[in-house]
């Protein structure tokens, strides 16, 4: 659906239900589109159903959305450039994972050339690169406060799926390891030694953000996300769906 095609609908004519359906088409298998062609896509095509939406939010204070977060994520699309700081992503193997005690994880799969059929034939041998980035959430004073907490990677054999199940464990384990005593309180660089430098600093540029996160929509299956690092940083934005 072209921008001409949204402005020749009366968008504010539509139930809510048929705006979320109709911007899930639109996004359908674009999201793994190179960044700057999905900026340009969002101000072209998505604006207008973002906007409309947003005044339709049934949950706008921030205090009123934390009961919703907690269960399995699954970002349809996003412009989020972390998402894809590795080539490969398995976009169904992605998925954002909100727990009742404060913690949250965006977690993806990275296996590159994963759909070359004569690679599949070899998924038995072949390893795949999990990537998880830990993160604390608030509300204070009507705004999300974010805290980085750590990073976590995995080599695993591809033939095994990273299912929303499985990403849940590993999650869970790793904050439970965190909460320990003994666990150290301030993340090292340590643990970005066996990759490259231009990655490493990467990784040290996730750990070091506070990004500021604002639900434009939420409900209890359905989230329309805007997050920025720095006020002088281009907005990202993402269409999530509940998994679980």
């Amino acid at each position: 659906m072209t921008r001409e095609m949204t402005e020749k609908v009366d968008l504010s004519q539509l139930s809510t239900e048929a705006l979320k359906e109709r911007l899930l088409e639109t996004v359908e298998g674009r999201d793994s589109e190179p960044l700057n062609r999905k900026v340009l896509f969002y101000k072209q095509e998505l604006e207008p159903l973002f906007i409309e939406l947003s005044q339709r939010n049934p949950f706008p204070q921030s205090e009123d959305q934390v009961p919703l977060m907690p269960g399995v994520w699954f970002a349809v699309w996003s412009t989020n450039p972390y998402q894809d700081i590795f080539p490969g992503r398995i976009y169904d193997q992605s998925y954002q994972i909100f727990h009742g005690d404060g913690y949250y994880a965006n977690i993806a799969r990275y296996a590159p050339g994963h759909k070359l059929s004569i690679l599949k034939k070899l998924s038995n041998i072949l390893l795949a690169y999990d990537f998880m980035i830990i993160q604390k959430f608030e509300v204070k004073e009507g705004q999300w406060l974010i805290q980085n907490v750590g990073i976590e990677q995995a080599f695993r054999f591809r033939a095994i799926s990273l299912n929303s199940e499985r990403a849940e464990n590993w999650f869970t384990t790793k904050v439970d390891a965190k909460r320990s005593p003994s666990s150290p309180q301030v993340q090292s660089n340590s643990q970005f030694g066996h990759v490259d430098k231009s990655t490493a600093k990467k990784f040290e540029r996730i750990s070091a953000a506070s990004p500021q996160l604002e639900h434009l929509y939420i409900d209890a299956d359905f989230r329309l996300v805007k997050t920025q690092r720095e006020a002088k940083q281009r907005p990202s934005y993402t269409i999530a769906i509940r998994k679980q």
